[in-house]
């Protein structure tokens, strides 16, 4: 693709999309479906929610340094940057499945602030699966040169991604602090 193209080609557009729905519904499945008997309790996964919480700080800060390289004018520290992001929330998700699969349950806010943690955990759910075709069309953009296109959605991008990576944070925090 040429850095002049506007768009990635539709067929690439269509298959981010397919992928993520996939993945979305996947996930969905795996933290909602049903356990196989004896499976939650199998693993000790007690310290991934810290793990998953370390990957989303990982995360937005490799966020915040792309976006200040970018604005710096380093374009390849900034791609770098950008794909880092990118791996730590691919490694966040599958710690995150792996958490909730072999968990006795999700973790239970008890605490005074419930109202504001159902908001924050309901945006944050929303947001992460609007995340994913978003990060990946913006990566692709700028993986295949459609810079114009890119620069469109890559503040909105930012925005939404800094918002479910520290949101994470701070569900972990509420959830299991």
């Amino acid at each position: 693709m040429s850095t002049a193209s506007a768009e990635l080609a539709p067929n690439l557009q269509r298959g981010i999309y397919a992928l993520s729905a996939v993945l979305c519904l996947v996930v969905a499945f795996l933290v909602l479906g049903p356990v196989p008997a004896g499976m939650a309790g199998m693993v000790d996964v007690s310290m991934l929610p810290y793990v998953n919480a370390t990957l989303n700080s990982v995360t937005a800060v490799l966020l915040v340094a792309g976006f200040v390289a970018v604005k710096t004018g380093r374009i390849a520290l900034h791609k770098t940057l950008m794909s880092s992001s990118f791996g730590s929330s691919t490694v966040f998700l599958l710690s995150y499945v792996t958490y909730h699969w072999f968990s006795e349950g999700p973790a239970v806010y008890e605490g005074a602030f419930r109202s504001l943690y159902l908001f924050v955990l309901f945006s944050h759910i929303v947001l992460a699966a609007i995340i994913l075709p978003l990060a990946l069309t913006t990566l692709a953009r700028g993986w295949f040169g459609a810079i114009p296109s890119h620069k469109r959605i890559a503040p909105a991008t930012l925005a939404i991604w800094l918002y479910v990576s520290v949101t994470g944070v701070l569900i972990v925090w509420m959830a299991h602090g």
